[in-house]
């Protein structure tokens, strides 16, 4: 297959499509992040990346805590207008109907009908260009009860979670393997 050099850009895609909720002197704010990566497990921590002129990033930057909201295909036109929309102006709770409850260690909106949501402290907030990465450590986990089976596994596959690929959003969560699937021992039968 013939390829062409392009200029350097950011073409790790598909991404996550997510809304990062915050909360600082009682003002709330939501908007849509795509640059969030997990970055180490134990402990649990995230990265988000936000240009310093966006409104949440004081927010996040004062408080020292967010929350990410990872949402489903139903809730693409929400995450879309928060995306494009500012804090500064109007309300997108209001507006787009979205409701939202505390949360559980940090002061900080969780989104209701996200099915998976992370509490999150930031660690130390690194200057890098166009944007600054947030390094945060995860302090809590919300899930929704039916993305739970009875083995206590997580089933995110029935989750419809919503990613962000160039330009247009997709639905993540088309099994073609499982981690580990390629070295496994089949059962000889």
């Amino acid at each position: 297959m013939s390829k062409i050099i392009w200029k350097p850009g950011t073409m790790l895609y598909p991404v996550p499509a997510v809304l990062v909720t915050s909360r600082f002197n009682n003002i709330d704010n939501i908007f849509t992040v795509s640059w969030v990566g997990t970055i180490c497990s134990e402990p649990p921590m995230v990265s988000i990346s936000i240009r310093p002129e966006r409104y949440s990033y004081d927010l996040i930057k004062k408080s020292g805590v967010f929350a990410i909201n990872i949402p489903d295909s139903s809730m693409v036109k929400k995450v879309d207008y928060c995306g494009v929309k500012s804090g500064r102006v109007i309300d997108k709770f209001k507006i787009m109907k979205i409701d939202t409850y505390n949360g559980n260690k940090i002061d900080c909106p969780i989104v209701k009908e996200s099915p998976l949501s992370l509490e999150c402290i930031v660690k130390q907030i690194i200057r890098l260009g166009s944007h600054d990465m947030f390094i945060s450590e995860i302090v809590a986990v919300h899930v929704n009860k039916d993305l739970i089976d009875r083995s206590g596994r997580l089933c995110l596959d029935k989750a419809n979670l919503l990613c962000y690929n160039h330009g247009r959003y997709c639905i993540a969560m088309k099994h073609i393997g499982k981690f580990g699937f390629s070295v496994e021992k089949r059962d000889k039968k």
